[in-house]
C-alpha cells in the first residue's frame, strides 16, 4: 500500500507543477481499460468540493480545481484486508484512509473491484466533501464486501 501511496502522491506534486497546462497527466491505473471503470468515468460530476472539473490525459481518471486538488484513478489494486489503515463509509461506499502525506489524504474504495483511489489536497477541499461529490459516479461499481468493525472480528 505504501508504495501505491507514494506513486500517487507524486502524481499529484506532477499535477501541481502543472497548474497550467490544458490536461491534468496522471498515470493510468493498471486496470483502468475495465469497462466498470469507464462507467464511472462517464458519471463523474462537473464539481467536487466546489472546483470545477478538468480534462486528463489518462484513461479511467478524473481531476477537479486548478491547480488540480482533487484526483481520481479507477482501476487501481484492490486492497487486501488491513487493520493498518482506517475504514470509513461515505455514501454507501467504504474508503480506506492513508493521511501519511498530510495534507494530500488517499482514499482507496474497499469491498470493490475494481478498486477506485481519490487523492485530495485536504488545504483547499475536505475529504468527506469529495467523497460525497464522488459518491454516485463510484457506486456504479457494486459492493463485494465491506469494512469490519473490530466488534465484528469477534463475534
Amino acid at each position: 500500500m505504501r508504495t501505491t501511496t507514494g506513486m500517487a502522491l507524486c502524481a499529484i506534486v506532477v499535477v501541481t507543477l502543472s497548474g497550467c497546462s490544458a490536461a491534468v497527466t496522471l498515470d493510468p491505473a493498471a486496470d483502468a481499460v475495465n469497462p466498470k471503470c469507464a462507467d464511472v468515468v462517464v458519471n463523474l460530476p462537473e464539481a467536487v468540493g466546489g472546483l470545477a472539473s478538468r480534462e486528463t490525459n489518462a484513461q479511467g481518471a478524473g481531476a477537479w480545481g486548478n491547480p488540480a486538488n482533487v484526483l481520481l484513478r479507477c482501476g487501481v489494486p484492490v486492497p487486501d484486508p488491513t487493520s493498518a489503515l482506517q475504514c470509513y463509509t461515505v455514501e454507501g461506499i467504504d474508503w480506506l484512509v492513508d493521511a501519511s502525506g498530510d495534507p494530500n489524504y488517499v482514499f482507496t474504495t474497499y469491498g470493490r473491484d475494481p478498486a477506485v483511489q481519490v487523492i485530495v489536497d485536504n488545504n483547499k477541499v475536505s475529504g468527506l466533501s469529495a467523497l460525497t461529490d464522488l459518491g454516485s459516479a463510484v457506486g456504479r461499481i457494486s459492493a463485494t464486501g465491506t469494512c469490519l468493525s473490530p466488534q465484528d472480528t469477534l463475534k
